[in-house]
């Protein structure tokens, strides 16, 4: 809802956050796309970071381990071609389909026990990514059709919070199974979760008008471009996601102080871990609230001061006390869901089901590009800037991104 609907009395149940929670899990639909989110999220976090000690065991090479998290993420950088898949097929299938095609494709990894079969490795965590960008794109252009429109915001905190709910438990239990076992049985566990998580998409119930049909090589083009033009064109949408986009850049570069962050507090490089799961702590939680809080503030209030928390969270971070940096982290795993929920449901509740994947898709490109090229200035930024100035300006500067939302003055109808 936007600030132009009127608040809902305190007492009402829709605001308090815990029948939030049993509004969402009561809807059918939701409840089978919060399973599948748990179900393959737990797979999926336990083979990213099994990918990089992987590498760096076969070789020892910590830019080949690096290069693992590029390869899942460069497919975003053609997420609205990828989209496009999204709005020319019902999206139930594709999710199904997608999922049963992971599955699939992580079982050449059982073969790759050698750094001269680690082509295997990254060429599956290529298309690994790209499908992975493809799933997002139809997932949020279906939730648009199978979840009550009044339950989206709940529905979206709640899949970030089992999301980063099972990126604070899967690795641990990923590592321990490559500990054990070695890196082909995790990818196992992986595939495993994948064909659970089709078989719980396949208990949807919705229904999907058939897809317009494709016009050629020159129409794909025309109908990629189709999503970009709409965000880019929306007066909602286009300064919540540049907002959202830039907010993702500075968490970028912050993110890449995180081991100057330990080393000036005069911890090992394993505090990082302690300052993750402090910050994952901090995105759970905000996950559970998001829907009431989106129905109180709307779309713009919520992405606003989720920046604005951040940005306190990351100057304050420059000061020299674990309590601080401990309460930093998570002030920072709170405020930076707000704005990508927040981008996400409006993207959700303002485009056209038939334009929809590939709207979802671009925003997507446009929130989380800018983290990887975040990471990559930072990390240059780090070698030649102390780390404290380097943290107060990058907080005092993120609050700039505040101001795109300003725009944002009414709701546009849905056509």
């Amino acid at each position: 809802m936007t600030e132009q609907t009127p608040r809902a009395p305190r007492t009402s149940r829709a605001a308090r956050p815990a029948w939030a929670v049993v509004r969402v899990l009561r809807d059918r639909n939701a409840g089978l796309y919060l399973g599948g989110v748990v179900v393959s999220g737990f797979g999926s976090s336990a083979m990213w970071l099994v990918a990089g000690i992987w590498v760096k065991d076969l070789t020892g090479s910590d830019g080949l381990a690096a290069l693992c998290v590029c390869a899942l993420w460069a497919p975003t950088l053609i997420g609205p071609a990828l989209g496009t898949l999204a709005d020319r097929t019902r999206r139930r299938p594709l999710l199904v389909w997608t999922n049963l095609g992971l599955a699939a494709l992580l079982l050449p990894l059982l073969a790759v026990d050698s750094p001269g079969t680690l082509w295997v490795l990254f060429a599956v965590l290529l298309v690994y990514g790209a499908a992975g960008v493809v799933h997002d794109a139809a997932e949020a252009a279906l939730v648009a059709t199978a979840v009550d429109g009044q339950l989206l915001g709940d529905f979206n905190g709640l899949r970030m919070t089992a999301a980063e709910g099972m990126k604070l438990i899967a690795p641990l239990a990923g590592a321990g199974l490559y500990a054990a076992y070695g890196g082909a049985r995790v990818a196992l566990l992986d595939a495993v979760t994948f064909v659970l998580a089709a078989g719980l998409y396949t208990l949807l119930r919705v229904h999907e008008p058939p897809p317009r049909p494709a016009e050629g090589a020159a129409g794909w083009r025309a109908r990629t471009a189709e999503g970009a033009r709409y965000l880019w064109g929306h007066a909602v949408l286009r300064p919540l996601v540049l907002a959202g986009g830039t907010t993702m850049l500075f968490a970028g570069v912050n993110g890449a102080t995180v081991y100057a962050v330990a080393e000036g507090l005069g911890h090992s490089p394993a505090y990082v871990g302690l300052l993750y799961v402090a910050q994952g702590a901090g995105s759970v939680a905000i996950g559970l609230v998001s829907g009431p809080l989106l129905r109180r503030l709307g779309e713009r209030r919520f992405a606003r001061y989720g920046i604005a928390l951040t940005a306190v969270a990351v100057t304050a971070r420059a000061l020299p006390y674990d309590a601080v940096a401990l309460a930093s982290a998570v002030a920072v795993g709170v405020g930076l869901p707000c704005v990508l929920v927040a981008a996400l449901t409006a993207v959700q509740r303002e485009t056209p089901d038939a334009l929809l994947g590939r709207t979802a898709a671009t925003a997507g490109t446009l929130l989380f590009a800018p983290n990887a090229v975040g990471l990559a200035l930072g990390a240059a930024l780090v070698e030649l800037v102390p780390y404290q100035p380097l943290l107060v300006a990058l907080g005092v500067t993120r609050l700039i991104t505040v101001l795109p939302c300003r725009g944002w003055t009414r709701r546009s109808p849905r056509p």
